[in-house]
């Protein structure tokens, strides 16, 4: 007897330890099928609700062009106080909020109200020809988001369903990144099994027919969006309602947070208002008469340039007497700026400064890939790829859905449908792979519900689904044939 034979018999009639691979392989596919099928909708929505915002900025010029220009541009400028005055004139209803000066020769000032009037989260905002005092119009806006690109946003985020519809929405941000993730590995273990040529990976192979060739466009264009994927889905999850305040709890504990000013005079410890640019309630509400209290708006304006501050500034009146003005930029294009001061209204000086230089990476890292998510951060550019990104995920989901399709079989009726990986994938890793597999997957979906609820959905049907189908074949098993 060999040595090979010995060892058979002397290990006895244990199993091999099944290959890593082939069931990562088969546990993927099976993921990445029922997410595909169940999910798949609410990221096509995701991806076409997105693609119109892509040219928002554009948009916006063009429906509010009559407030956001001037008529004609002057040679002298009237004091931010008159403008303002000017704007409450028009409108007293409400309280100021904060005032925009014009970021380019041509625009007008921005004076923000707190209304009732308007949706939660929503403002009032009068636009003022900085050269003539005269009000061009009020709008109903979203942070600094007017109607037209407000309206696109919150298609975009919950379908103008409310906070019911933001669950929609959380739900394609949550699979997002694991769906693509999950294709690219796959993908590049098939291509690589069967090539062993990256540029089958990246390119689409338009010798083939049929389902073969739906696959080679839908792995090849995945490849080409997948990056762009993971950063949407990270950066939507961050203003999501329930893995949102994981993110924030998360970002506090380790300090990645954007730091503010301190606007106490008295020394109490108490910081701006903030909030994220585009989505955010309005700051805290101010009397009017802080416009014009000691150096007035105009003298806060003055120190802000003459400590380097530029246009677009955010001018946020004190809450109460003992506080101080905040002066923030807001430019979100690259390269961005976000310094901050706090003012003292008495005397113009500068009694807190929080320079963006000294941001947490982390905290300008999240701002970055939140203005890049809309398009901000680069541009035109910024916003091609947007769209080509929004088109690629469109087209990735329709082709998964046609293999779906052409899986199915052709003698089960008119309805029937692909069949789905085969079942039990979890036994065909390794025990501890397993077990880490299970933990993660735990872990994942304590910090994002939404995803781990939907998975647990998914593994009980699944689980519902197989002993439904082993009832029914020792049905079949026990009773006889007709040929019998």
């Amino acid at each position: 007897m060999s040595d090979v034979a010995e060892s058979r018999v002397s290990d006895g009639p244990s199993s091999p330890r099944p290959p890593l691979w082939p069931g990562i392989r088969a546990l993927l596919m099976r993921l990445h099928f029922y997410a595909g099928i169940l999910v798949g909708p609410f990221i096509l929505i995701a991806a076409i609700t997105g693609l119109p915002y892509t040219i928002t900025p554009q948009l916006e010029q063009l429906v509010h062009r009559e407030q956001l220009t001037v008529a004609q541009i002057g040679e002298h400028t009237v004091p931010l106080a008159d403008q303002v005055a000017a704007a409450r004139q028009a409108h007293p209803e409400g309280a100021i909020t904060e005032v925009r000066p014009p970021r380019t020769e041509d625009g007008t000032t921005r004076v923000v109200l707190a209304v009732d009037d308007v949706p939660d989260g929503y403002g009032r905002t009068v636009f003022v020809d900085p050269y003539s005092g005269e009000v061009r119009g009020a709008l109903t806006t979203y942070g600094e988001w007017l109607p037209v690109r407000a309206w696109i946003d919150e298609l975009h985020r919950n379908l103008h369903l409310g906070e019911v519809g933001r669950h929609y929405s959380e739900l394609a941000a949550s699979w997002l990144w694991l769906v693509a993730l999950g294709g690219l590995i796959m993908w590049w273990g098939m291509v690589r099994r069967r090539t062993r040529a990256a540029r089958a990976a990246v390119l689409p192979d338009r010798r083939r027919s049929g389902r073969a060739r739906t696959l080679s466009w839908h792995g090849a264009v995945g490849v080409w969006i997948v990056l762009g994927l993971v950063v949407l889905s990270a950066s939507g999850l961050t203003w999501s309602r329930y893995a949102g305040e994981s993110i924030s709890d998360l970002r506090t504990a380790l300090d990645w947070t954007s730091p503010t000013v301190t606007t106490a005079l008295s020394g109490q410890d108490e910081t701006a208002a903030g909030g994220h640019g585009g989505h955010g309630a309005p700051a805290a509400e101010t009397s009017d008469a802080a416009i014009t209290r000691g150096v007035g708006i105009d003298g806060v304006f003055t120190t802000a340039v003459e400590a380097g501050l530029q246009v677009p500034i955010r001018l946020i009146p004190p809450s109460g007497e003992d506080q101080a003005w905040t002066v923030r930029e807001a430019k979100r294009s690259w390269p961005t700026r976000y310094d901050a001061l706090a003012v003292d209204p008495a005397d113009g000086r500068v009694v807190d400064r929080v320079d963006f230089s000294s941001w947490p990476l982390m905290a300008k890292m999240t701002n970055w890939v939140i203005d890049t998510h809309m398009g901000i951060l680069f541009g035109w550019v910024n916003q091609i790829v947007l769209a080509l990104v929004a088109i690629g995920l469109i087209t990735v989901v329709i082709r998964g859905y046609r293999m779906w399709w052409s899986r199915r079989p052709r003698s089960a009726g008119r309805w029937a449908v692909g069949a789905p990986p085969a079942r039990g994938t979890l036994t065909r890793v390794p025990v501890g792979v397993a077990i880490g597999v299970i933990l993660v997957a735990a872990i994942v979906g304590w910090y994002v519900p939404l995803l781990g609820i939907s998975l647990a959905g998914f593994v009980a049907v699944d689980v519902v689904v197989g002993l439904l189908r082993a009832r029914a074949d020792e049905s079949d098993t026990a009773s006889p044939t007709e040929s019998r």
